[in-house]
């Protein structure tokens, strides 16, 4: 006799790639495998990630999240994420390979479920894909878009190519790197990313320059701007 308790087990379908889900059956099935580490929802498509490799993901995954760690340690109130589940409607909940926040408290625009999940859309969202031959630069960016996720970046680690998308009037603007390969965010101050370093893995010179944007004056105002949030009424 099956006990109760495989019995509810039994009775929960597995998640498969490409099942047609709402996000609440999607939430369910995900419940129910706990050995699964990473699966979304993108306009209800259930999208299953293949077990994942040190070059074309893991090691650019960490080197990102150095970047990330560092401004997060120095810029108070924001919050940096690791593949966090986040709820954006009811058709979408991606986990990104990266999301800084700023926390709530201080102006920012998600909020946590009582549960542990993101709700609402992250100012920055990273994520790292083998090309540009990935839905990571189509359905989600658009659904990225549509969110109101006011900056996207996107690592293409076969093609050797980093874009930084920034939200303006609705849609997403390329921002480009300056003379020297550095792109610097327009929502995070201070947050300068040194391409060249971070695709060669560079890491001493990627570090040197985010140490660079966090002396920068914007920078400074931005802590400030965070630290006095909400602005007293005059």
């Amino acid at each position: 006799m099956i006990a109760p308790a495989n019995l509810s087990r039994i009775s929960i379908p597995p998640l498969e790639n490409g099942d047609l889900l709402t996000r609440a059956e999607f939430e369910r099935r995900y419940t129910a495998m706990p050995g699964l580490k990473k699966a979304e929802l993108i306009e209800g498509i259930v999208y299953m990630a293949s077990p994942l490799r040190f070059e074309p993901h893991a090691e650019p995954h960490a080197r990102l999240m150095t970047c990330l760690g560092f401004y997060a340690a120095f810029t108070k109130h924001t919050r940096l994420g690791d593949n966090p589940t986040v709820r954006l409607d009811v058709d979408n909940e991606p986990q990104p390979d990266a999301v800084l926040l700023i926390d709530s408290r201080h102006g920012g625009a998600t909020s946590l479920s009582d549960d542990g999940y993101i709700v609402g859309a992250p100012e920055f969202v990273a994520e790292i894909a083998a090309s540009t031959a990935t839905i990571d630069l189509r359905d989600k960016k658009r659904v990225y878009r549509r969110s109101m996720v006011r900056e996207y970046l996107v690592w293409q680690v076969i093609d050797r190519r980093i874009d930084w998308f920034s939200l303006q009037e609705e849609e997403y603007i390329s921002l480009l790197p300056d003379a020297e390969g550095i792109i610097r965010s327009l929502v995070f101050p201070g947050l300068w990313l040194a391409v060249p370093a971070l695709l060669d893995g560079d890491m001493s010179s990627a570090i040197a320059t985010l140490q660079a944007g966090l002396n920068s004056d914007a920078h400074q105002e931005f802590v400030q701007q965070l630290a006095a949030f909400p602005h007293p009424v005059l």
